[in-house]
């Protein structure tokens, strides 16, 4: 078997990338998830209800390839303001919690300049393995 390219059923198509691969050996690398829908729509423009939609898209790849949140070994998260994200600690504790549980995986985070998307204020990549 091959890498098995994974999208997710009735998501808009991705053009130039892939939203997960799943190698034969269970790995799943997700692709940088950002916070909008299956549509590709910001309905958030906050920075909690696009942290959640990139947490829940995450798990949404994770789930076609035929896992659950508890298979997602690594985030690694990518905000554009610092200020922001401390500022609303509790809030970011309390959406992770409603979309991935009490399920802690490694977690990176990286302030950076900008995403490509203008709307985008977070994204979130992850590695997870589908036993």
């Amino acid at each position: 078997m091959r890498l098995k390219t994974i999208h997710p059923e009735g998501w808009a198509s991705a053009l130039g990338y892939a939203n997960g691969m799943l190698a034969p050996d269970g790995t799943l690398h997700i692709g940088g998830q950002i916070g909008w829908t299956a549509d590709k729509q910001f309905e958030a423009k906050d920075f909690i209800g696009q942290l959640e939609q990139a947490l829940r898209n995450v798990v949404a790849v994770v789930e076609a390839a035929g896992g659950e949140v508890t298979d997602i070994a690594r985030m690694t998260w990518f905000v554009t303001d610092k200020s922001d994200y401390l500022a609303q600690q509790r809030a970011v504790g309390q959406a992770y919690r409603r979309v991935m549980g009490k399920h802690f995986p490694a977690i990176s985070m990286l302030v950076i300049a900008d995403l490509i998307e203008d709307e985008a204020l977070i994204e979130i990549e992850a590695t997870a393995h589908i036993a």
